[in-house]
C-alpha cells in the first residue's frame, strides 16, 4: 500500500498546527495573564482609578479586559482554522489579529529600550517582535 502526501493534507496539517499554537496561547491568556501585560499598550488601557484621567479615545477597556479579549479571539481563531468551511475567514482574521498585535510588540520594545527598561525586557521583546512575522505569514498561507 502506497501512501501519497497531498498539498491538501499539508494545508490541513498546517492549519491544525497553527490552531494548536493559538489554543495554547489562548489558554495562557487566562492562566498567566501577566505574561501579556507588557504587550498591551498603555494608550489602549482605560484608567479605572477614581478621579483618574482617561488615557485617550482608544482606551475603552482595562489591560485585563484586553488580555481576556485577545485570548477569546485566539481561541475563536483556533476553532475556525480547524473547520474547512471557515478556514479562509479564520485565516484572514488571524492574519489581521497578528498584524494588529505588532503595535503592542513595538510599544513593548520601545518601553524596554526606554529609561525604565531592563536588560531582561530588552532581550525578551527584541526576540518577541520578530516572531510575529512568521506567524503573520503562516496564517496568511492558510487563506488558500
Amino acid at each position: 500500500m502506497s501512501l501519497r502526501w497531498s498539498p491538501k493534507a499539508t494545508h490541513t496539517l498546517s492549519a491544525i498546527g497553527l490552531s494548536a499554537l493559538l489554543m495554547a496561547s489562548a489558554m495562557k491568556h487566562f492562566r498567566t495573564p501577566s505574561f501579556y501585560n507588557p504587550v498591551v499598550p498603555e494608550y489602549l488601557c482605560r484608567n479605572d482609578e477614581p478621579g483618574g484621567a482617561p488615557n485617550g479615545p482608544l482606551a475603552v477597556m482595562s489591560r485585563e479586559e484586553w488580555i481576556a479579549s485577545s485570548g477569546l479571539l485566539e481561541a475563536t481563531a483556533a476553532v475556525g482554522l480547524l473547520i474547512p468551511a471557515t478556514r479562509k475567514a479564520a485565516a484572514d482574521g488571524t492574519t489581521a489579529m497578528f498584524a494588529a498585535f505588532l503595535a503592542g510588540h513595538i510599544d513593548a520594545l520601545r518601553r524596554a529600550y526606554g529609561p525604565y527598561g531592563s536588560q531582561k525586557e530588552r532581550r525578551i521583546h527584541t526576540l518577541r517582535l520578530p516572531l510575529q512575522i512568521p506567524l503573520i505569514l503562516w496564517s496568511w498561507s492558510l487563506r488558500k
